[in-house]
């Protein structure tokens, strides 16, 4: 019964470190399915964590919070736009630069602002997304089994939580069975038969880059008020490198890239949950290792298990329209 507990702690806590990885990969889809690759993805999620931490603390709200994360996710996903799409610049480098930007931009903004650091105060539980429990929970929790993975594992995550995994079917619906869904797939496998058929090319890319904008913002502002109590600096930690990783595991598909995140989320909270523990003919595995160890089996996985990845046909190449 102890190792089913266990079990059910390290699932429980695998939902919540995949909530940001699974929202960065959904963002990313969007983006690179219309053909516009994004490596910022870490930069947006990083911005919009430390908006949404300080809007939080100073409005006292979490809601407030969560819309400045977005409003400054899509800004950047703006940026990116505006250098890829109008000017067309290389998707790559512009990537690059912006994760730069939001590197530097919070560490300087959070010192000069909060001088702790870089990071913001720690937020009240009002100025937070708290734990939402579901109907039953608490008299359920007895029950074995059963009542463990309905008050521990499905129950008890704040609203974020909820809204990835929703998102999953929600972005399946999108790409697959809408018009818009169809349009910006067009556009990232032949983007001159959409223009062909009288359609903004130049439209619909930067529609993809302000989904994937707002997704970011989604999960920057989970790392800053949902997962934790406030921004903490370069608290992003590789989460949007892994999320592109996840992407690419998953061919640029939702429900698959749902599970890579999961599975990713698994490694990490399995490395958390062996910290300082003692392994037969082992012993106490360095703690350096274990927090390496998903970034490890991050690169065998991509290296050895997915074959062939084929990104859309159009991607990375900017469109110029033919006279």
């Amino acid at each position: 019964m102890e190792t089913f507990t266990a079990l059910i702690l390290i699932l429980d806590s695998t939902v919540r470190l995949s909530v940001p990885l699974l929202l960065a990969a959904l963002a990313g889809l969007y983006s690179e399915r219309s053909g516009v690759f994004d490596i910022g993805l870490e930069g947006k999620m990083l911005g919009a964590a430390f908006a949404a931490g300080t809007m939080a603390y100073i409005s006292g709200s979490a809601w407030i919070g969560l819309l400045a994360g977005i409003g400054v996710s899509v800004l950047l996903a703006l940026v990116h736009g505006f250098a890829c799409i109008t000017h067309k610049g290389n998707q790559i480098v512009s990537g690059v630069a912006i994760n730069f930007l939001a590197v530097g931009l919070t560490a300087l903004l959070g010192q000069d602002w909060f001088r702790q650091g870089g990071r913001t105060p720690q937020l009240p539980t009002e100025a937070r997304f708290s734990p939402l429990d579901w109907p039953l929970a608490e008299t359920l929790e007895g029950i074995p089994i059963v009542g463990q993975i309905y008050s521990e594992l499905l129950s008890g995550h704040n609203a974020l939580v909820y809204l990835a995994f929703l998102a999953v079917p929600l972005t399946w619906w999108i790409l697959f069975k809408t018009r818009f869904g169809l349009r910006l797939r067009a556009v990232g496998e032949n983007p001159a038969a959409v223009d062909t058929a009288g359609i903004s090319v130049i439209a619909m890319r930067y529609k993809a880059v302000i989904c994937c904008g707002i997704l970011c913002g989604f999960a920057g502002t989970y790392l800053a008020i949902g997962q934790s109590a406030g921004f903490i600096k370069d608290m992003t930690a590789g989460k949007g490198f892994i999320a592109l990783a996840a992407l690419i595991f998953a061919k640029w598909r939702p429900v698959e890239a749902m599970l890579a995140c999961l599975l990713f989320g698994f490694l990490d909270a399995s490395a958390i949950r062996l910290q300082g523990k003692v392994l037969p003919l082992i012993g106490e595995v360095p703690v350096q290792f274990i927090q390496a160890l998903p970034y490890i089996l991050t690169v065998v996985l991509l290296a050895g298990f997915i074959g062939k990845a084929v990104p859309p046909k159009a991607g990375g190449v900017a469109y110029t329209k033919e006279r």
